[in-house]
């Protein structure tokens, strides 16, 4: 019999577009079975002049995913997708987080002006706590403006804030066809993105057993034991978007899985590095002893004094 399964994201043109690459295989796979989206607005979006500490902290949750969560725990909706670094390493009870499908490139980039290309004291604009650390780290005397928004009018704000480049994510970039904005990709071993950054984050409820099943027809493993090592990595740090933790995990040809984690202060001056491997098998354990050795070095220190 004819199905309809209601398909969650927040109302963004770059959430569409994540919404469409992720059921475009679904509907080859499964003719049968209509896929309705459901824009649901986020505090996040209503309000963004606020930090984004503070939006979250009203909204009970996450300043991205609280009412997208809530409105799949309410049967409002029966799937939703949402931007894997946007969700919270907590687990929300009734729900369950499915292994991702292909994910994006990771890495983050300047547009407007290369690292090298920048004029000493250039403002570059940037809301994530981590993209400023990261800056800062290899050029303190740039001025780190805080910007807000959707991909395109954060692009917008080179000019209407006088701007010498701000700092977006590439998976974000080219799904919204914007890859000629990149002015340079920023190397991941110097600039480790956001846990989970460049994935799909797919939501369903624990009872949905069929759709479970369905959606797991795309996952991809080796993505799904690199995230899931990223974001243990960030709960045992205790970590969320507002702390600056970069972290890159990857499964090597051999079935191997390597994460390199990063930790470092606001201002730049301090910062921990590390790497390790493990078993695909156990991406949790891999990711936690990483942060262990990231703790050793002084992490702990850092993310306490940032956190007041």
């Amino acid at each position: 019999m004819p199905v309809t399964y209601f398909v969650g994201s927040r109302a963004s043109n770059l959430a569409r577009a994540q919404v469409r690459e992720y059921l475009a295989p679904l509907k080859e796979r499964f003719p049968d079975v209509t896929f309705t989206h459901r824009a649901i607005l986020e505090g996040g979006d209503r309000d963004r002049r606020s930090p984004l500490a503070t939006v979250s902290a009203v909204s009970g949750g996450s300043a991205f995913s609280s009412e997208q969560e809530a409105a799949l725990a309410r049967g409002e909706v029966d799937v939703v997708i949402h931007s894997l670094k946007d969700l919270p390493t907590a687990t929300t009870e009734g729900l369950v987080l499915l292994p991702p499908p292909g994910r994006g490139d990771v890495r983050d980039a300047l547009c407007g002006s290369t690292l090298a290309g920048l004029r000493r004291g250039a403002r570059v604009g940037t809301g994530s706590p981590r993209r400023r650390a990261q800056l800062l780290a290899v050029r303190p005397d740039l001025e780190i403006v805080p910007i807000r928004g959707n991909v395109p009018p954060r692009l917008k704000k080179i000019e209407t804030m006088a701007l010498d480049a701000v700092v977006l994510a590439v998976a974000g970039l080219r799904r919204l066809g914007l890859d000629d904005a990149i002015s340079e990709m920023l190397p991941v071993d110097q600039f480790p993105p956001s846990p989970g950054q460049g994935a799909l984050g797919v939501q369903v409820r624990e009872d949905s057993e069929e759709l479970s099943r369905m959606l797991a027809t795309v996952a991809d493993a080796r993505v799904d034991a690199a995230v899931r090592a990223e974001r243990a990595l960030l709960a045992e740090l205790h970590g969320g978007c507002s702390v600056p933790v970069g972290a890159h995990a990857r499964v090597t040809e051999d079935g191997t899985l390597r994460i390199l984690g990063q930790v470092t202060s606001l201002d730049g001056r301090e910062r921990v590095q590390g790497e390790t491997t493990g078993a695909m098998a156990e991406p949790e354990k891999v990711g936690r002893a990483l942060a262990e050795d990231l703790i050793d070095q002084g992490a702990e220190r850092i993310l306490s004094a940032i956190r007041g």
